[in-house]
């Protein structure tokens, strides 16, 4: 990956220029770079507006921005502000995630998302643990990881333990939605998610306390992002948290899904830890939406969609760190991932309804073998009926459902009865297969 070149100085710019000139360049409409709120980096490979040069064009965008930023109590590596500004996209993803994260979300068919609370939630967790994870390096399949999630196997490689730890992680975020940040449990969080995955264990928990932390372009050697020195480490996080526990009256207002966003840059900035500052990010973005009363973002995965492109991940850093400190690059770079995401939930609760209707229709065709079926394990041949020969545990069916072992027991017992599911012995437990042809089955049954 290349550095993104930095804008030019627009005082230098400005110095040059003809009283005339200038006031052409205040009447260049913002919308010349198709509204977006474009780096200089992206704005040199654009046609200008007609009769101006590049350089021209980038000073009208930067005299357009610069009444609008408002500084930040976060410094950068030369301890210089922050800055954010709430240009019209920015506002426009704030209006949708207000609407859609904080209110109350309903499936197609009116059902609201609270009556199968658990079900959602765990498979939230568990695309957040994996992904986010995946993000740092870990390589278990998916199909491996999610079977020791669902059966709370323990992780038997570092790879599956980063899985482990961030989904223990997310489910304890749920826990702290009250609470104020504070440093020592951000260095909780971080022990959680890193326990058994670091070369020192020491590290867990524990701030780095060298300057060999370096973000690098494992590809081509680039460093593209210095951290600041590990001794100011303790202040930056103590500035870091007071940002967090800051109310709507502080100065200046910073909006609630913002201020998120930001932890999450800080901490990928400052890369306070050895390793894990990726998932330790995005552990306090979540804390501080579920804290802001965004209930939704327990049901979102936002590191399936950085994991799609990750380095635009990377940019959005890049071009807040070239461009004078001005995070809005960041901002509207997350904002779009938290939109991407819960248009994903949407589509996800459509496809269920649609997946359970379908089941539900085979299974209506008997009405004697219907009455006989509960929502556990309607659920669980939908699912079957999807993927043929798949596994199914006691211990993952009571988890995925939220019931006694007992219960569990007796959903799948029940199914095999019926002769939709087949037992085997594996180990000192029991393992219930669905048959390839369980949609036959279910259709004899209906018929007889």
């Amino acid at each position: 990956m290349k550095l993104p070149l930095p804008p030019p100085d627009p005082t230098g710019l400005l110095s040059k220029l003809q009283p005339e000139t200038l006031a052409r360049l205040i009447e260049i409409p913002q919308t010349a770079g198709a509204g977006r709120y474009l780096h200089w980096d992206e704005l040199r490979h654009r046609a200008p507006p007609e009769g101006f040069t590049l350089e021209e064009w980038w000073l009208s965008i930067w005299l357009g921005r610069a009444p609008a930023f408002k500084p930040l109590p976060l410094l950068d590596n030369r301890g210089q502000s922050f800055r954010f500004a709430m240009p019209e996209p920015v506002q426009i993803h704030l209006h949708h995630i207000d609407r859609d994260a904080a209110g109350q979300i309903r499936a197609p068919v009116g059902a609201p998302i609270h009556e199968n609370r658990e079900r959602y939630l765990l498979h939230s967790l568990i695309e957040e643990a994996i992904t986010s994870s995946q993000l740092e390096g870990a390589s278990t399949t998916r199909r491996v990881a999610e079977a020791m999630l669902r059966e709370g196997r323990r992780p038997r490689d570092r790879s599956e333990a980063m899985i482990f730890n961030n989904y223990a992680t997310m489910a304890h975020i749920r826990s702290l939605r009250n609470e104020p940040f504070t440093p020592e449990r951000i260095l909780e969080l971080h022990r959680m998610l890193t326990a058994d995955t670091l070369d020192d264990p020491a590290d867990a928990g524990r701030l780095r306390h060298s300057d060999d932390v370096r973000v690098v372009d494992n590809r081509t050697g680039t460093v593209l992002h210095e951290p600041p020195h590990w001794e100011e480490l303790p202040a930056r996080l103590e500035r870091l948290c007071a940002f967090a526990n800051a109310d709507e009256h502080a100065e200046p207002f910073v909006h609630p899904v913002v201020r998120a966003i930001l932890l999450h840059f800080m901490i990928g900035y400052d890369h306070p830890f050895v390793d894990g500052n990726g998932r330790t990010a995005r552990a306090l973005f979540y804390w501080a939406m579920a804290r802001s009363g965004y209930w939704l973002m327990e049901f979102l995965s936002i590191s399936q969609f950085l994991r799609q492109a990750p380095a635009q991940y990377v940019t959005a850093y890049l071009h807040t760190e070239t461009d004078n400190g001005d995070t809005t690059y960041f901002v509207l770079h997350q904002l779009d991932i938290i939109r991407k995401a819960i248009e994903a939930l949407y589509a996800y609760l459509a496809r269920k309804t649609h997946e359970q209707k379908d089941a539900e229709r085979l299974l209506a065709s008997a009405p004697a073998l219907r009455s006989r079926l509960n929502h556990r394990q309607v659920t669980l041949l939908t699912h079957a009926l999807r993927n043929p020969g798949e596994a199914y545990r006691v211990s993952a069916h009571q988890q995925y459902h939220s019931v006694v072992y007992q219960t569990a027991r007796t959903d799948l017992i029940d199914l095999e009865a019926l002769g939709f599911l087949e037992r085997f012995k594996q180990g000192a437990a029991f393992v219930f297969y669905a048959p390839a042809d369980l949609k036959e089955r279910i259709e004899r049954a209906a018929r007889g």
